[in-house]
């Protein structure tokens, strides 16, 4: 699905060169899909070098706001409290149509969440983003491999991300790292087959669709 959205080989290509992009090369609110993909990846640059601007983050900008909101980018990403994407892309107030629950999956709530922002702020980027050692993908892995029934409502969880984990538990590599990345594509593939409303978006060019891996060694973002 990702490649069919053209996002893959043009995503990669801008992470390699953000790192080399200084911060002031980007001003006002991005409004391309290319655009806005480059300002988060050179986001993530600053924050591994240490040189965040933390944007938009102050008492000025929340009277601003206060009006209305603008997001440029929606994340769809994990509840790990590790992984905030206003500080690891950052990105200030306003920037970011933010939605998170653990393993990053995707269920009518939050295809109808993102489905708002696409509608009314016509972001042109939607990010879903997953993360390395990812506990309610480890908690699928083991559930399939021993077995067992998570307690709980996690359960749920489990089950959202079981299609996309079982195909590759016995591909070579680490079995966790295999599982979060085919995760994020699993879920990057259900959102836009689910629905209409981004892919019409996607097919007029005004909405890119990319899944990306955070480490939670090195803080960088990739692209998958």
């Amino acid at each position: 699905m990702l490649t069919g959205l053209g996002a893959a080989g043009v995503a990669a290509g801008l992470g390699a060169v953000a790192a080399q992009v200084p911060a002031a090369a980007y001003t006002g609110t991005p409004d391309t899909p290319a655009a806005a993909l480059a300002h988060v990846l050179a986001g993530n640059a600053r924050f591994r070098a240490g040189r965040s601007r933390h944007p938009h983050q102050t008492l000025a900008d929340v009277r601003r706001l206060a009006a209305g909101q603008d997001p440029f980018v929606v994340v769809l990403g994990c509840a790990d409290s590790r992984v905030a994407p206003e500080v690891l892309f950052d990105q200030g107030l306003g920037d970011v149509f933010d939605n998170r629950v653990a393993g990053n999956v995707v269920d009518a709530a939050v295809t109808g969440s993102i489905e708002y922002a696409v509608a009314e702020f016509a972001s042109p980027l939607i990010v879903v983003l997953g993360h390395e050692r990812c506990g309610a993908v480890v908690a699928t892995v083991e559930s399939i491999e021993h077995g067992t029934t998570p307690p709980g409502s996690i359960g749920a969880l489990v089950d959202a991300i079981r299609p996309a984990v079982e195909p590759v538990l016995h591909h070579p590599g680490d079995t966790i790292e295999n599982a979060v990345r085919a995760n994020v594509r699993y879920q990057v593939g259900r959102l836009v087959a689910g629905s209409a409303i981004i892919r019409d978006a996607v097919a007029a060019r005004a909405l890119r669709v990319v899944g990306a891996r955070y480490d939670l060694e090195t803080a960088a973002v990739t692209v998958l």
